[in-house]
């Protein structure tokens, strides 16, 4: 991979970058690519965060999927262009991929390692293990994630005041492979592409019992402070979803369509899909079942579910905060707060969400760190890209409010011709969007480096 040669370049510059997360590897990774030294701070070992479990970097504490891997789908352009770019995040991703579908899933363990090697070999990389509670004097990158520590978060609010703002997340159980009672489950996709999930059907009769225990189960508390809070509705815990009727959990996370059970050839009432959590196969979590039940109750309560009544929960569902800004009133378009030129955010706290979105700001704040630190004008990502789309809409004012966002297709430009058929229209999406990099790749040689 070239480096990034900026005529009149007296010395090699430096630029701090806080947090090893999805975002802060990105964002060293693209720095140190281009020639840039990289001071990168992770607080962890010394100091944990509520969902953090290792001291690795990238560490996936959500779920251990990256989303659809379909090259005409919005996650998978995303993921095309970061590949495209020359993405750490994606590599390692490639490389430690599992069994699931047309998605893009990891063993989290191997990925993470993949990830914190990488960054340890680089010779312009300087890994520092201590916690950061301010924003610096110099060129920075902050990406200290959802779980911001109290310190920089107070730092973050002195210079953005009430237009800060945070919400939660919620993590799904995962339970061991050998657990699972395969005789009242079955292995296949959706639409008979594939064998990559575990199903667990559920009669009629069995999912109303399931639903009455999950709602009325008791929710580990929450502090004084996070009462009034929001969720983010690409992430709702599963007992708030099911507390809004009945049936929405049928026609969400438990919905049964293009799942018909071969044991008897009929389509189950509801279902609950387990996804491979790691290579070996041996792990599997509960998909769409991020909770924040006690995790007392998330024993009782899932294993009425017949195919998980011996199941062996290595792991349980857990609640946490998600902070981040709004975007369109104190970044400038280019990820820097507005009143701090010199420091750029990336990651969740810009206000997307998702791990291949996080991944996408921090490799932006990458490059325009780097950008700058050269005295190059940073480049403006065009909107048909989907890293673009994700860019403008962090730019973007809106009449009720700024929420974070997963990249959909909501967030394209429009094509300019009207397309029924959703195949083609995202065909035609995906095409548009590989043009638009590709010469904006062009435009920006001295500052993009390629991925042939």
């Amino acid at each position: 991979m070239a480096q990034m040669k900026i005529d009149g370049a007296k010395s090699v510059p430096e630029v701090m970058v806080i947090g090893a997360g999805l975002a802060g590897s990105e964002a060293a990774w693209q720095l140190a690519t281009r020639g840039i030294k990289v001071k990168l701070f992770e607080m962890r070992p010394k100091k944990y965060t509520p969902a953090h479990k290792t001291d690795k970097f990238a560490e996936l504490v959500c779920s251990n999927s990256l989303g659809s891997n379909v090259e005409e789908s919005p996650g998978g352009i995303l993921k095309s262009e970061l590949r495209r770019l020359g993405s750490l995040i994606m590599e390692c991703a490639d490389r430690n991929g599992v069994p699931a579908g047309r998605a893009l899933a990891v063993d989290r363990e191997l990925f993470s390692q993949c990830v914190t090697e990488k960054l340890k070999e680089h010779p312009l990389v300087e890994i520092r293990h201590e916690e950061i509670g301010y924003l610096p004097h110099s060129l920075a990158i902050v990406a200290t994630g959802p779980l911001t520590s109290d310190a920089m978060a107070k730092s973050l609010k002195s210079v953005v005041g009430e237009d800060f703002l945070y919400f939660f997340d919620a993590v799904a159980p995962i339970v061991t492979a050998e657990s699972i009672e395969m005789s009242k489950a079955y292995k296949a996709s959706r639409y008979g592409k594939g064998e990559d999930y575990i199903n667990c059907p559920l009669t009629e009769e069995e999912y109303y019992a399931f639903w009455e225990a999950l709602v009325s189960a008791e929710r580990a508390p929450l502090e004084e402070f996070e009462r009034d809070s929001k969720f983010f509705e690409g992430c709702l815990p599963v007992e708030i979803l099911a507390k809004r009727g009945k049936d929405t959990l049928r026609y969400g996370p438990m919905r049964p369509v293009g799942l018909e059970n071969p044991h008897d050839g009929k389509r189950p009432f509801a279902v609950v899909q387990l996804r491979q959590e790691n290579k070996a196969g041996t792990l599997y979590n509960l998909v769409g079942f991020q909770t924040n039940l006690r995790w007392k109750e998330q024993e009782r309560v899932f294993r009425i579910i017949p195919a998980l009544r011996g199941a062996e929960f290595v792991r349980f569902g857990v609640m946490h905060r998600n902070i981040y800004v709004n975007a369109p009133r104190v970044l400038d378009g280019s990820l820097r707060l507005r009143e701090m030129r010199y420091i750029y955010l990336a990651g969740q706290i810009t206000g997307v969400e998702g791990y291949v979105e996080s991944t996408a700001m921090g490799l932006v704040a990458g490059i325009n760190a780097a950008c700058q630190a050269f005295g190059v004008e940073l480049p403006r990502w065009p909107v048909e890209t989907a890293i673009g789309s994700l860019m403008n809409h962090l730019s973007e004012e809106r009449p009720h409010g700024f929420q974070p966002m997963n990249i959909n297709l909501g967030l394209f430009p429009p094509l300019g011709e009207r397309i029924k058929d959703r195949s083609k229209k995202l065909a035609k999406h995906a095409e548009r969007a590989k043009v638009a990099l590709e010469a904006f790749i062009k435009e920006h040689k001295e500052v993009v480096v390629e991925k042939n």
